[in-house]
């Protein structure tokens, strides 16, 4: 009686580990993948907060423009903005038109 209490002790502790260890390899699994999904994430928060500072003030434009380009910009009038058109075979400029979404 003793061996076959022992025997079956034995058996389902073996079982139970088994079954603590696969539940653990799946949490393990899921944690990785979350961790990159966040590594992703942040990644991509960094981009975006980076492109908010350069981009967030036309004062800041300003600054960065003196300090890049040494007046190798120019400002130019809302109507001398073209579109080109490089689908066909020449070369298409259009004007640029403004759409008053109010409307």
């Amino acid at each position: 009686m003793k061996k076959i209490l022992t025997i079956s002790l034995i058996f389902s502790l073996i079982v139970i580990t088994s079954f603590i260890k696969n539940s653990t390899k799946k949490i393990e699994e899921e944690l990785f993948s979350l961790k990159e999904n966040i590594s992703d994430l942040n990644f991509e928060l960094d981009n975006v907060k980076l492109e908010f500072d350069y981009l967030s003030s036309p004062e800041k434009l300003i600054s960065y423009q003196n300090l890049y380009f040494e007046n190798k910009l120019t400002q130019k009038s809302i109507n001398e903005i073209e579109i080109i058109d490089l689908t066909r075979e020449k070369i298409l400029t259009n004007d640029f038109k403004i759409i008053d979404s109010k409307k």
